[in-house]
């Protein structure tokens, strides 16, 4: 038979895009090479994984959904262009040139990456812009893409050239599907098993290395030999193509001129066994494999190596790999690919080998586009044979011959398409070359030296036409199939396009005039005859062999029977001898199947609403069919459903056996009366059967979810209906959660069933309603779209996981409606620009102007609108801690000297105040925002100046005469850069180091030394490199050093750094060798030093490390302030408790003696004196015991003992331990009271709190329990008067009093910090209050006995100290609350002047830290309780306030910073799913069972704060107007991670929620008065008002009023919804009742489908 002839559609004149670019940039810069390289891909190529269109894509679609267009990769000297159509969309340069480039994938990443190779080195470009740089030891030629990875070539010279089959010329040679074939990623931290001696000789000698992760290392390749895994040696087998679908490689051998295929495939090296292909999965990050080389086909074809390799298909389906050799043929051998059971490894086997004769060909998508064969795309095969003409190839078939249109070359394109289909041939132009094929495009080189862009389709293309084709590729049999493309591509089919204009109905007016000759070869073919044999027994009995086997028997009775037999099946049937009746029923059983096959499609067409046109022109064709046939039944059958056919069929002849046609709505109605076990399986087309039908896969899929709701039976990877299933990993208990997980494997959302006709989608759709309310908890985010809880499939999120990377992580949008919102990830506004308003009233300080810039402008916003609804506590705070505006001075109107006198001195009373506020303000602002890595940092101004309300806001300034201004703001700017710098969030991922440096000023400050330690304490300064330390520590700034120590030392908490360490032990020169110069170091030093020792080796108990601590603490301080020696041993002695932290009971058994001196610097009892005290020989112990703290023969223990009580406080935290509770002996007599200083009894206090810590106990009892008998009897004898006599010191009673009391308040803020606990709060309260009234009296209803007249026998100093000590626990157990009764109780502390009170800087601190701790993080943070947090709060809250902003003779201020390290982010806030919204919703919050209390469940609204870890086993989702939500958590003793990690739904703080229709939020109806259940009862109720209910509604509902938006909008926010609603307010809807009821039904329904479902019954 002839091949047709086609026209090629000229799209246009090629030119590279990326010359044309050049030429819009200008002119190319001096040294550019004048050579050129491109190739052109399509987009799939760059498409992420899980945007990749899936195996199984619907076919029966009325359009393709896939992207069109070429991309281009135009490389030139150095530089890549990578062009989208007819722009730029990304530049990429390298240092030196290019010697090729190509796409590849790689494991850990789901975007495709550049490969570049360049002379020394791979670049590896991320489609982001990122690079990674690869130093190559190696000398490589090329390199190729597979599919998990990189293959590189090493050449074994020196001289590097570019090859003519170089991989940049066929970087692409098939479509990419989204199954890519990977084994397990690799880090690039991993660890190897393989020797590291073998490894290096492995990868040393292989002449070829695989690159699987762009941070890994170049493995080795091995081939099997013997048995055994050798090094893949062999450097003359050079590689010319590899494929990036499934693992192949082919290869040249020049010396033994053969061509190979290899296979890739995996051994495990931790068995040494070949476990199968490299899609096998490892089962850890940290197994390698060894990659091993398979030969499956070799041969000696040609004497030189294919100019091309390329993947293709075979008529049937089967692979082929192709090679263009240079004897002008094209080489292909058929493959065998077999999956394995796990649907990830393969196994490749040659099967037969052809040829074709050709000169250039390559593959090409044009006979059955986006049709999937198992991993691979179909394509067929364009070839340019010796004559120079353009054939097309379906395997070794030849279809048609391609031919350019007239007018080509002669001068420009026209736009007109239709020019470039005239039907003669171009006079003198002959195509020489093709290349670049994408898809049904490619470049046509002609003999001019012009190259044309061509398409070998036309465009649009009929769907219909592509269906049925494919449908009878799979339908048909092969040489029947065959038969029909050959007439299709005939030249019928060609005339027919020729003649028609560039649509859709030209394909299918060809393909139907096929059909007619099909039809017409058979009537013309026997006119006569009556009946066409419908049986296999009527074949034989009508075909010559029958007629020769019976003239050559002579059994007289099997011809009578034979005769009888035939007699009765056909009475006028007759033996057939001639050509003319075989060719009858060779044309009777192609139509037969034909028609098995196009009813099929019909069948599945059915099934799609879009289609309907399609069905209509396809009847047609089928009905002529079955009446050429003879069948009656498919004729009636097509009849009832489409009676105008009836006009087109004329008189046929019936035959006597009639088959019953398959019908799919039959079978769904039986399955649904009846069950699926009892529907006729003839009722189903045979085609659905199939499982790797591609047309008829809509069908199927509706078939298989019908049998799983039915309840069939699952028998293998089949049903017990026959068709095949995939069901999705979760957990199903019924059959509807059965069907869901199936939808999600078929990815058939809810666009898809809203394609199915309402009768076959209402049962579906009754499934995911019954799994809406409460759906299995593991299931998949696409299974939770898909019962319309997208609340549950956000919070289901998880990092790209490997095992759950296939058929689980699909493209969520396709399983929502396409009128539905898209799911995305809701970022609650926290920018300065989103100023919340609250009704008319912006919240904002009113007094502020509008330029002042205070640090604390981000912190309104939706979140805390929500979170303290419309009072303005939030304002107050932040006009309390606003340190940057000038502070108002009363004053009279006409002031006289003496009246400025006392502005200064009440200038400096505030100005102790403003320089305390930074404290708060980083604790207010703690975490709140995130920073621009483009800006520099804003820190707010520290300004001490006032300003005088009565002369005109009048500015006066500190007179530096009087006052030093300068110190006095050194240590506030420290402290005001740290809280700048701790406003910045933490977050997943490395801060860039080039913004730190960016923030460096030319000369240190103090500001910028805050901030190192506030970028430390948010572990930032990781990025840091050594060498930026040192340029730091070479400005000799001791703030700035101080700051980055401490930060360093926070960044690497617990790590035991060895760098970090030695730069720490540096700056104690009690640690020098005798030999090391002699450094004056500042006592401010060595302490951060000691502190970054104890924050660096935390909880380590490092033996070395806890006896260089404990001797410090005893150790003079070698700086220049002996005054500070206090603070010195209280770093040694916080930072001795940090490296043992908890750990006293294991830890410290072999050392009685270092706990004995622990005791003895303490100054406690029972120590045992008589074991010697020694830290370790030492050739320096002489000089170092100089500087002992010794008076006389003792220790000062005035200087010694804090540090030591804060050490075993530390070291036997929550030991329970008795033994050294009752050492540290709290004063019982009179003389004991005056041989213990009052402030070391509250230390004492804390420490035996602490170590005792399950008995602290949030009461007065406890409190009183903890008080010696001798006090209590003192306090209770103060206000008798009798017995006023000398027996006893009432001084001393009254301080050690206080003091305990103090130290028993700071310890149950400590048990219960972040707690909220309300008996802790109101016992913290009523202590502050008694505190107040005995300095002040104010009024309170408290009903507490306490002891009155303190103030009498006590300096006011001691009770200021006990009161903002408490007030300061107080604000650490409500952390993050914003408690409105403790807020008030502050603000009046602080309004208190000097004369009411002390207005010591001290105490300023306190009060600024204990508001900045009530919203700690703008009420989002709290505390933790964990060992680390309590230590950090001890240190930050150290019960001795400075006296002064220089004050560090007792305590080093930069340590009252280090409560950063105990807060942690428990924030949990409601976040509305349909429309991105914070909102209230009520919850249940379960904590698990302890040994004081039973398992507790409590009632809570978000936004709040939840309990720890270890305190919450379960949160709900309660009330009636969300959908209910149950999140299980398994009680850890860890800490909230600091950054948003989506495997656990609270670690970021949001939970999405989905708001039933029907209801409003809580925020538009407080009480659930506006609810649509309430308004319907309400109707129901007020007759006259249901009677005008339909007036009223239209009147509501009329087009462009706002009724329809209040109604229905109120209730959902399913853009569908209002969009019905609006509809059918108009005209012809609004015509009664019907609509508004209609509407109130299914919203109170809380149906969403109700919009296709009305429209479907009234259209």
């Amino acid at each position: 038979m002839s091949i047709g002839v086609r026209y090629l559609t000229v799209l246009r004149e090629f030119r590279p895009f990326g010359l044309t670019a050049e030429e819009q940039d200008g002119k190319p810069a001096e040294g550019v090479s004048e050579k050129y390289d491109y190739f052109l891909f399509g987009p799939e190529v760059t498409r992420e994984r899980d945007d990749l269109p899936p195996f199984d894509s619907d076919f029966s679609s009325a359009g393709s959904s896939f992207e069109c267009g070429d991309q281009e990769l135009f490389i030139r000297g150095n530089r890549i262009m990578w062009t989208k159509g007819f722009e730029v969309h990304k530049r990429y340069s390298s240092t030196s040139n290019i010697i090729t480039a190509c796409w590849c994938r790689m494991d850990a990443f789901p975007d495709a990456l550049l490969c570049v190779l360049e002379i020394n080195n791979l670049s590896i470009y991320y489609v982001s812009g990122e690079v990674i740089c690869i130093p190559l030891p190696y000398t490589i030629s090329n390199i190729w893409p597979l599919p998990f990875g990189l293959l590189l070539q090493k050449s074994t010279d020196e001289c590097r050239t570019l090859t003519t089959t170089s991989s940049i010329l066929y970087a692409r040679d098939i479509t990419r599907t989204s199954k890519d074939y990977r084994s397990r990623r690799y880090t690039a931290n991993q660890h190897n098993y393989f020797d590291p001696t073998l490894k290096e000789d492995g990868a040393a000698l292989s002449s070829h290395l695989i690159l699987k992760h762009p941070m890994g290392e170049l493995q080795a390749t091995y081939i099997e030999e013997r048995g055994k895994l050798s090094a893949m040696k062999d450097y003359e087998e050079r590689t010319i193509w590899t494929s990036d679908i499934i693992p192949l490689i082919a290869s040249y051998n020049k010396v033994r001129l053969q061509h190979s295929v290899w296979l890739v495939e995996v051994a495990d090296n931790c068995n040494n066994a070949d476990t199968g292909t490299l899609t096998e999965r490892c089962p850890s990050d940290f197994c390698l494999h060894k990659f091993s080389l398979r030969r499956i086909w070799q041969g000696k074809c040609s004497q030189y190596a294919a100019s091309k390799v390329f993947l293709a298909t075979d008529s049937d389906g089967v692979p082929i790999i192709c090679f263009l050799l240079q004897e002008q043929k094209l080489l292909a051998v058929r493959l065998q690919v077999d999956d394995g059971g796990d649907g990830v490894s393969i196994d490749v086997r040659p099967l037969m080998i052809w040829s074709i004769p050709a000169i250039s060909a390559a593959p090409v998508s044009v006979t059955r586009p986006r049709v999937k064969l198992g991993r691979l795309t179909f394509m067929d095969i364009i070839v340019l044979d010796c004559e120079s003409c353009l054939l097309l190839y379906s395997g070794d078939q030849c279809l048609c011959k391609y031919l350019l249109p007239v007018g080509v070359g002669r001068g420009p394109i026209p736009d007109d398409d239709n020019s470039s289909k005239i039907p003669s041939v171009s006079h003198g132009m002959k195509i020489v070359g093709i290349d670049n094929a994408v898809e049904e495009r490619l470049n046509i080189t002609v003999n001019s030296g012009q190259i044309f862009r061509c398409t070998l389709r036309t465009n649009p293309s009929s769907s219909l036409a592509n269906d049925c084709i494919m449908v009878m590729a799979e339908g048909l049999h092969s040489s029947s199939y065959n038969h029909v493309l050959s007439l299709l591509w005939g030249s019928g089919f060609s005339t027919n396009l020729q003649n028609n204009n560039s649509n859709s109905d030209s394909e299918w007016e060809s393909f139907l005039s096929t059909a007619h000759k099909i039809i017409d070869l058979l009537q013309s073919s026997h006119p006569c005859f009556s009946k066409m044999p419908t049986t296999s027994w009527d074949f034989l009995i009508s075909s010559n062999f029958h007629a020769n086997y019976g003239k050559q028997v002579s059994n007289s009775h099997l011809s009578v029977v034979t005769e009888l037999s035939s007699r009765d099946s056909r009475p006028t049937a007759v033996h057939v001898h001639d050509k003319k009746s075989r060719e009858v029923l060779y044309y009777t059983q192609l139509l037969s199947e034909m028609l098995d096959s196009l009813h099929a499609l019909y069948e599945t067409l059915k099934l799609n609403n879009l289609r309907k046109q399609d069905l209509w022109k396809l009847v047609v064709l089928l009905c002529k069919i079955a009446a050429c046939l003879g069948e009656a039944r498919y004729v009636d059958y097509y009849v009832r459903d489409f009676p105008l056919v009836l006009s087109d069929i004329y008189f046929f002849q019936r035959t006597d056996t009639l088959r019953a046609p398959p019908s799919l709505f039959k079978w769904l109605e039986t399955s649904l009366r009846r069950g699926c076990h009892l529907a006729d399986k003839n009722d189903l087309p045979s085609l659905i059967f199939k499982g790797n039908s591609n047309t008829l896969c809509w069908a199927r899929k509706v078939v298989c979810f019908y049998s799983l709701l039915l309840g069939a039976e699952r028998n293998g990877k089949k049903l017990s209906t026959g068709v095949y299933y995939d069901i999705a990993k979760g957990t199903a208990q019924t059959p509807e959660e059965l069907t869901v997980l199936a939808m999600v494997a078929e990815r058939f959302g809810h666009q898809q069933l809203d394609l199915l006709p309402v009768g076959v989608s209402l049962p579906l759709h009754h499934a995911l309603d019954k799994c809406r309310e409460s759906p299995p908890s593991d299931w998949p985010a696409a299974a939770y779209v898909l019962v319309c809880r997208e609340d549950l499939a956000m919070a289901s999120f998880r990092p790209l996981d490997k095992e759950e990377h296939g058929q689980n992580n699909v493209n969520l949008a396709s399983f929502s409606p396409a009128y539905r919102l898209h799911l995305r990830p809701v970022t609650v506004p926290s920018s300065v620009s989103e100023i919340t308003r609250v009704g008319n009233t912006k919240i904002e300080d009113a007094d502020a102007p509008k330029a002042v810039e205070d640090g604390m402008e981000h912190i309104f916003n939706s979140s805390t609108q929500l979170r303290f609804g419309r009072d303005l506590r939030l304002n107050e705070v932040r006009r309390l801690l606003c340190s940057a505006r000038p502070v108002a001075i009363q004053t009279p109107a006409n002031p006289t000297a003496t009246d400025q006198d006392f502005q200064q001195h009440q200038l400096w009373n505030l100005a102790q105040r403003t320089t305390a506020l930074p404290f708060g303000r980083g604790a207010f602002t703690l975490a709140t925002t995130y920073t621009l890595l483009t800006e520099a940092l804003f820190v707010p101004k520290l300004i001490l100046a006032g300003r005088l309300p009565a002369q005109q806001n009048a500015t006066v300034n500190l007179d530096p005469n009087l006052r030093s201004i300068s110190e006095l703001k050194s240590w506030p700017e420290f402290h005001n850069g740290v809280a700048a710098g701790l406003k910045l969030a933490p977050f997943q991922g490395k801060m860039s180091r080039t913004w730190i440096l960016y923030n460096k000023p030319q000369e240190p400050n103090f500001s910028h030394a805050g901030l190192l330690l506030a970028l430390g304490l948010h572990e930032h300064l990781r990025v840091l490199m050594i060498s930026d330390v040192y340029r730091y520590l070479s400005q000799e700034h001791d703030i700035t050093t101080c700051g980055l120590l401490l930060g360093l030392s926070a960044s690497y908490r617990g790590t035991m750094d060895p760098a970090i360490s030695k730069i720490l032990l540096v700056h104690i020169p009690s640690r020098h060798p005798s030999t090391f110069p002699e450094l004056e170091l500042p006592t401010v030093l060595q302490s951060a030093a000691l502190m970054g020792i104890g924050l660096l080796y935390e909880g380590s108990a490092h033996p070395l490390t806890t006896k260089i601590l404990l001797g410090e603490i005893g150790r003079r301080s070698g700086g220049d302030n002996v005054l500070e020696r206090e603070g010195y041993a209280v770093a040694a002695g916080s930072a001795l408790g940090l490296v043992a932290l908890g750990r006293g009971n294991d830890a410290f058994n072999f050392m009685d003696a270092s706990i004995d001196q622990l005791f003895q610097y303490t100054g406690s009892k029972g120590v045992n004196n008589e074991k010697p005290f020694h830290i370790g020989p030492s050739s320096d112990d002489h000089s170092r015991s100089i500087g002992q703290m010794l008076e006389g023969t003792h220790i000062n223990v005035d200087v010694t003992a804090p540090g030591a009580t804060i050490a075993l406080a530390l070291i036997f935290l929550k030991t329970e331990s008795e033994a050294v509770a009752s050492r540290l002996h709290i004063p019982a007599t009179h003389f004991e009271l005056q041989y213990l200083r009052p402030d070391f009894i509250m230390l004492r206090i804390i420490a035996r709190s602490l170590i005792m810590w399950s008995r602290i106990c949030p009461s007065k009892g406890w409190i009183d329990s903890l008080v010696p008998a001798i006090v209590n009897r003192g306090i209770a004898m103060l206000t008798n008067d009798a017995n006023d006599n000398d027996e006893f010191d009432r001084q001393a009673l009254v301080q050690a009093y206080v003091n305990i009391v103090t130290g028993a308040c700071i310890s149950i803020g400590l048990k219960y910090a972040g707690t909220r606990n309300g008996d802790a709060q109101e016992l913290l309260y009523n202590y502050v209050i008694f505190f107040l009234s005995e300095i002040k009296y104010v009024s309170h209803s408290s009903k507490n006995d306490f002891p009155k007249g303190l103030l009498q026998h006590v300096d006011r100093g001691t009770l200021e100290m006990s009161l903002h000590l408490v007030i300061l626990s107080l604000c650490v157990v409500m952390a993050g609350s914003g408690h409105l009764q403790t807020f008030r109780l502050l603000r009046y502390l602080r309004s208190r002047s000097s004369v009411e009170g002390h207005m010591s800087y001290g105490i300023q601190m306190s009060i600024s830290l204990a508001i900045g701790f009530l919203f700690l993080g703008g009420g989002v943070r709290t505390f933790s309780t964990r060992d680390s947090a309590v230590a950090a709060l001890l240190i930050a809250l150290y019960p001795r306030l400075p006296t002064g902003p220089n004050d560090n003779r007792c305590h080093l201020q930069a340590f009252r910073h280090l409560y950063v390290i105990a807060a942690e982010s428990r924030w949990l806030q409601t976040v509305d799913v349909d429309t991105g919204l914070p909102v209230y919703v009520p919850l249940d919050v379960t904590v698990p069972e302890t040994d004081h209390f039973s398992e507790t469940s409590y009632s809570e609204v978000t936004p709040c704060i939840l309990p720890e870890r270890s305190m919450l086993k379960k949160v709900r989702v309660c009330g009636p107007r969300y959908w209910p939500q149950v999140i299980d958590l398994l009680p850890e003793d860890k800490s909230w991670l600091k950054y948003v990690v989506k495997s656990d739904p609270l670690n970021g703080g949001l939970l999405y929620v989905k708001r039933k229709v029907g209801f409003c939020s809580y925020v538009d109806d407080p009480i659930g008065c506006q609810s649509l259940l309430s308004r319907a009862m309400h109707k129901v109720l007020d007759k006259p008002s249901l009677i005008n209910s339909s007036s009223r509604f239209r009147d509501e509902c009329k087009p462009g009023s706002s009724g329809v938006d209040q109604l229905v909008g109120t209730f959902s926010a399913d853009p569908s919804l209002i969009a019905f609603a609006q509809v059918c307010c108009e005209s012809p809807w609004n015509n009664g009742q019907v609509t508004s009821t209609i509407i109130t039904f299914f919203l109170t329904a809380r149906r969403c489908q109700f919009p296709g479902v009305l429209l479907a019954s009234n259209f």
